[in-house]
This record gives C-alpha cells, structure tokens and sequence, in this order.
C-alpha cells in the first residue's frame, strides 16, 4: 500500500496555538502558506491565490520589499540618535549642576529649600 505523504502530514497532530500574539500569527501564517501550496499542487487554487504569488516573485515586489527594510532602518536609527541626544542633554545638566555646586553658585532648587 502506497501512502501519500501529504495525507500522512494532515493526520499528525497540530502543534498547540502559541501564547504570544506574534508567535500565533506567525503559525497561522504558516498554515495558510501550506494549504495555498497545497491547493496549488492539486491545481486547485483560485485565480486570486495564484495571482497573489506570481507577484510576489516579481522584481517590483521584491524592490519593495527591499525599500521598507531600508526604511525600518532608517527609522530605528533615528530612534537610537533621539534617544542618544536625550542621553547627552541628561548628562550636559548634570554637569552644569555640578559646576554651579562646585563654584558656589545656588540652583533654583536651593534657593526654596
């Protein structure tokens, strides 16, 4: 008797739904990739499946792909300079303080207490 593995796959118990948000979409993802693959080699997928596919594989596509990873990039390192220049300001004070404590100058929170 012949089994065919793609049946075989289907009989296997499922893994358990993932706890985390992201984990979970990240199953589901994969499980509806399978049927499309699946729907695709029994030449039963819809014209909008196979449609959805072929652009994917395209070079605009994939150029897009390109631009938004560059653009997350560019982001978070725009986010790292912010959070560096926040840093720096922090430190600028602090030093400011410290020279007004070592001359003898008072600071505005001194001069209430």
């Amino acid at each position: 008797m012949v089994v065919d593995e793609k049946s075989s796959e289907r009989s296997l118990p499922s893994t358990p739904p993932a706890r985390i948000l992201e984990n979970r979409e990240n199953q589901l993802i994969e499980k509806a990739y399978n049927l499309a693959e699946e729907r695709l080699d029994n030449k039963t997928a819809s014209a909008q499946e196979i449609v959805h596919f072929l652009k994917m594989g395209t070079a605009k596509a994939q150029l897009e792909k390109q631009k938004l990873e560059a653009e997350t990039q560019l982001l978070e390192s725009k986010k790292e300079m912010v959070e560096s220049s926040k840093k720096s300001d922090m430190v600028y004070q602090q030093v400011l303080d410290a020279i007004k404590s070592y001359g003898g100058t008072e600071t505005e929170d001194d001069e209430y207490e």
